[in-house]
C-alpha cells in the first residue's frame, strides 16, 4: 500500500488541506489587524494592546501539541471539527468582551482553536508524502500565511463599517460553515504499512546526532523560541508601526501583507530546498535571511524603502516554521509525528506570543520599536548558533538505527 504516498489522492488530499488552513489560520493573524482598534477603545499602552496577540498564540501554542496528540489518536477529521467550533466560540465571547482581561481570554480560546490547523495540520500532511514531503509540507504552511495576506484585507471594509466586534462576528460563522464540512473528506488513515521507516524514508541520507530524540526534541523548542521572537516583531507590530510613522492602519495592513505573501513564496521555494538539501540546512538558511530582514528595519522608515525591507523580510523567514516539521521528521519515527512536530511547533508559537509582547512592552519603556528590532537580531543568532551546533554534530544514521527506529 505504499504507492499511496506521493499519490493523486495525496496531492489532492494537500489541497483540500491547503484551502481548510487558509480559512482556519484567520485565528492567528485578525488581531493583529484589529490591534489599533483594541487600543483605542480600552486605552492602555502598546504592551497592553498586545496582550490579546500574546494570549492568542500561547493558545496556538498549547493547542499545537494538544491536537498533535488528538491527531495521532483520532484522525484529522475529528480534531478539525473539533477545533473549528472552539474557534467560533472564541470568536464569540470576543465580540461580547467589555474589558482587554475577558477578550484576552477569548482569544487564548481562539489560538487554542485556530492551532490544529498549522502543526497537525503539517504532520497529516508529511505522512501523505515521501519523494515531494519538503514541498507538500510547505505549501499546506503556506495557508496560514495566505490566511494573514487574505483576511485582514478581505474584512477591512466589515472593520470600518461595524467595528473590531462585527469582524469577531462574522468569523465566529465563517470558520465552522467553511470547515467542517470540508473536513469530512479527510477521514481516510494513513494505511499501516505506509508508516513503516522504509515506506516513509526520503532519498536523503538519515541523519543522526548524539541525543535522543526527546532531548533533540527540546533543542528544536529552544531553537523555535529564538527564531520566532525575532520573527514576531515585524509580523505583530508593523501595523502599529506604520501608524507611528503616520502612514495610517491601511497601509499597514497591506505591509502585512506584503510580508505574508513573500512568506508564502518563499515557503514554496523552501519546500524544494528541502527536498534537495534537508531540514537544518534550509532553515539555516532562511535564519540568516530573516536576521538580514530585521537589520535592514533600523535604516529604513521611507514608505518605499518599508515595503521593499517588508519583501525581502517575508522571502527570508516563510520556510523556518515548516523546516522544524521535516526536521521531526528526518530524526524521529512517522507513528510520532502528531505529538513531536506539535511540541516543537508549540515552541514556535510560544516564541511569537513571547515576542509579540517583548516588542510592546519594550516600545513602552523605549519609546520607539528600535530596540525591539535590536532585541529580535539577538534572539535570532541564539536560533542560528543552536542550528549551527545540530548541524556540526549531525552524522549519516547507520541503516540499522534506521529499521530499528
Amino acid at each position: 500500500m505504499t504507492e499511496i504516498l506521493d499519490s493523486r489522492y495525496s496531492w489532492t488530499r494537500l489541497a483540500l488541506t491547503l484551502a481548510i488552513a487558509t480559512v482556519g489560520n484567520v485565528g492567528m493573524w485578525s488581531i493583529i489587524a484589529l490591534l489599533p482598534s483594541v487600543q483605542a477603545e480600552f486605552g492602555g499602552g502598546r504592551g497592553a494592546a498586545s496582550i490579546p496577540y500574546a494570549m492568542t498564540m500561547a493558545g496556538f501554542a498549547a493547542g499545537n501539541l494538544v491536537w498533535g496528540r488528538a491527531l495521532d489518536r483520532f484522525g484529522v477529521s475529528r480534531a478539525l471539527s473539533g477545533a473549528a467550533l472552539l474557534s467560533a466560540l472564541g470568536y464569540v465571547l470576543a465580540a461580547l468582551s467589555p474589558s482587554i482581561v475577558l477578550l484576552s481570554a477569548a482569544q487564548l480560546l481562539i489560538g487554542l482553536g485556530t492551532a490544529v490547523f498549522f502543526g497537525p495540520l503539517l504532520a497529516d500532511v508529511s505522512l501523505w508524502f515521501r519523494r515531494r514531503r519538503g514541498i507538500a509540507v510547505a505549501i499546506a504552511a503556506s495557508g496560514n500565511y495566505l490566511a494573514g495576506a487574505i483576511w485582514p484585507w478581505a474584512l477591512s471594509g466589515v472593520l470600518q463599517e461595524q467595528g473590531w466586534r462585527g469582524v469577531c462576528l462574522v468569523l465566529a460563522a465563517l470558520v465552522p460553515v467553511a470547515v467542517i464540512p470540508a473536513a469530512q473528506w479527510l477521514r481516510r488513515a494513513v494505511p499501516a504499512d505506509s508508516l513503516t521507516p522504509a515506506a516513509q524514508a526520503t532519498g536523503l541520507v538519515p541523519r543522526r546526532v548524539p541525543w535522543s530524540p526527546r532531548a533533540l526534541m527540546w533543542i528544536l523548542g529552544v531553537a523555535g523560541i529564538g527564531c520566532c521572537v525575532a520573527m514576531s516583531m515585524p509580523q505583530v507590530h508593523i501595523v502599529a508601526f506604520c501608524v507611528d510613522l503616520g502612514y495610517g492602519p491601511a497601509v499597514g495592513a497591506e505591509m502585512l501583507s506584503v510580508v505574508l505573501l513573500g512568506g508564502t513564496v518563499s515557503r514554496l521555494v523552501s519546500g524544494f530546498i528541502t527536498d534537495r538539501l534537508g531540514g537544518i540546512p534550509t532553515l539555516l538558511i532562511g535564519s540568516l535571511g530573516q536576521m538580514i530582514g530585521l537589520i535592514l528595519y533600523l535604516p529604513f522608515d521611507g514608505l518605499a524603502s518599508l515595503y521593499v525591507v517588508s519583501l525581502i523580510f517575508g522571502l527570508s523567514q516563510g520556510g523556518i516554521v515548516p523546516a522544524y516539521a521535516i526536521i521531526v521528521r528526518e530524526y524521529m519515527p512517522a507513528r510520532e509525528a502528531g505529538a513531536r512536530v506539535g511540541f516543537v511547533i508549540m515552541a514556535t508559537i510560544l516564541g511569537m506570543a513571547l515576542g509579540g509582547w517583548l516588542s510592546g512592552w519594550i516600545y513602552d519603556v523605549s519609546g520607539s520599536y528600535r530596540m525591539a528590532f535590536l532585541n529580535g537580531i539577538a534572539w535570532n543568532l541564539l536560533n542560528i548558533a543552536i542550528m549551527v551546533t545540530i548541524l556540526l554534530r549531525s552524522g549519516p544514521k547507520r541503516p540499522e538505527k534506521l529499521v530499528a527506529a
